[in-house]
């Protein structure tokens, strides 16, 4: 360690301070990280401010109080709960989260400036990718910020291509419409990226792009950014990020995943029904069907799926909610019952199970699991690659037909059922199409009888991202290296 980590070190602990999306996703990503800095450096200590989201709060609450409550460094890691806003947005507003998290800037600033009252040595800001605009504060206090880019490298990759493009004025992604054959050349990926293959956001000149654009030239502004992927995972993309940051273009790239919440405990009678069931299953039998925490389908579309998964004649397990109630963004813990076809239930008794809430670490680590088919979210493809199970991709919203295309096309780790589907984010019930039960059957197909070199490759890339942790990992290296940059800070 340099002099300068001696120094700060001597005056006591230093403190960074997360400011996590308030979703889910973000959110446990964002604790398993803060307590990996944790586990790994004793000098270090961390406090993550929790961000009202109306919509969420009851889940978020849930989890940061289960958290606090089975802290495992109660001195060292800190959950403070903002206040609530005096004067929130409309939900229906078209950037609704965009305006909480600025409205949250002067609390998170007064939340930073008590603790340091009360004497913390401030040492930085890890702020997640969507909460940018909380540079300022760090800059204010004169202490460095770094991002958390809770997806993928070649998604940061991508966005970095994007804002460079419309910056320097070659093409002005708020005015002109992306044609529907259009693809571009993106450092880091090896084909070209089609236009079904960008995430929604790029499609939205009036809202999605400008958000896009600010949080990316917010990236620029910070010291480092680390990104939830490891490099035999993306190897090209990373590397085109770190010749980027050599070449100062953009900052310091900190490969540390895949940073996961695995161990989340049992779920009550529910959790062991569906263990139960799968330990009756013969070993890689069963496709897994699940679509995130926000994911949800219309009752015309659950019969397809139905149809789909009874002709394939797999057995499955299916997380099927009820789609979200008036003014909720979240699907019901109900199962969407009523919407199956008249007899499914009594016809595939047997050899198929329907769930609400879904344990999905749970489930995707056991034995009689044989594919999943996924909404491609971050975290559920980390998780997936995690256990070695092998992915057919269906897409909804955000940045998941990019990771669908990734999979499929760039590392072959994954089949389709489509990657070009896109939900509507705010309605939630409005698709650019219906996905036939003969394209699922013909997908699931697919998945459940995959060649062994496509197995071959999830099972390598499943060593390579638990290796990637080990004790001189890469990932493991590449976290060392971020501990120290914010311990020699002067």
């Amino acid at each position: 360690m340099s002099t300068n980590t001696t120094l700060i070190t001597a005056t006591g602990t230093a403190e960074l301070v997360f400011v996590p999306t308030p979703g889910m996703g973000h959110l446990k990503s964002t604790v398993e990280l803060a307590k990996l800095i944790i586990q790994r450096h004793h000098n270090i200590s961390i406090v993550i401010l929790i961000i009202n989201l109306p919509i969420t709060t009851s889940l978020i609450n849930a989890f940061v109080h289960s958290q606090s409550r089975d802290n495992p460094y109660p001195t060292r890691l800190t959950f403070i709960t903002l206040p609530n806003l005096s004067n929130p947005p409309e939900r229906s507003s078209p950037d609704f989260i965009r305006v909480v998290i600025d409205l949250h800037k002067p609390l998170v600033k007064q939340a930073v400036e008590d603790r340091i009252r009360a004497g913390s040595l401030l040492s930085g800001f890890v702020l997640d990718m969507f909460c940018t605009t909380m540079i300022d504060i760090a800059t204010d206090l004169n202490v460095p910020s770094y991002i958390f880019f809770t997806s993928g490298a070649n998604m940061l990759s991508l966005m970095l291509h994007i804002q460079s493009l419309n910056d320097e004025q070659i093409l002005d992604f708020t005015k002109e419409d992306i044609e529907p054959n259009a693809e571009f050349d993106v450092p880091g990926f090896v084909n070209r990226v089609p236009h079904k293959a960008l995430p929604s956001a790029v499609l939205d000149k009036k809202i999605g792009v400008p958000m896009l654009l600010n949080i990316t030239r917010g990236f620029r502004k910070s010291k480092g950014i680390l990104v939830n992927t490891f490099t035999e995972l993306e190897r090209s993309g990373v590397q085109a990020l770190l010749d980027q940051a050599n070449q100062g273009s953009i900052p310091a790239i900190y490969p540390v995943g895949p940073i996961l919440e695995l161990d989340s405990g049992s779920q009550g009678e529910d959790h062991v029904s569906i263990l139960q069931w799968l330990d009756e299953q013969p070993s890689s039998s069963v496709v897994f069907l699940c679509f995130g925490s926000m994911g949800s389908f219309n009752a015309s579309e659950v019969k397809e799926i139905a149809n789909g998964l009874e002709k394939s004649g797999h057995r499955f397990l299916w997380s099927l909610r009820k789609p979200p109630s008036e003014g909720t963004m979240q699907p019901q813990n109900e199962t969407f019952v009523d919407a199956l076809p008249e007899g499914f239930l009594d016809r595939t008794g047997k050899s198929g199970k329907i769930i609400s809430w879904a344990p999905q670490v749970s489930i995707l680590a056991h034995p009689s699991i044989g594919g999943f088919v996924s909404h491609c979210g971050w975290n559920s493809t980390l998780e997936s690659i995690w256990f070695g199970v092998p992915i057919a991709t269906w897409p909804l919203y955000a940045e998941q037909q990019l990771n669908a295309f990734e999979l499929v096309k760039e590392l072959g780790l994954a089949v389709e059922i489509r990657m070009d589907y896109r939900r509507c984010w705010e309605t939630r019930n409005e698709a650019n199409f219906v996905v036939t039960a003969e394209e699922i059957e013909n997908g699931v197909n697919k998945l459940m009888s995959l060649d062994e070199e496509t197995k071959k490759r999830v099972r390598q890339m499943r060593d390579e991202g638990r290796k990637a942790l080990e004790d001189g990992g890469s990932s493991h290296m590449s976290l060392a290296r971020f501990i120290e940059n914010v311990l020699t800070f002067e």
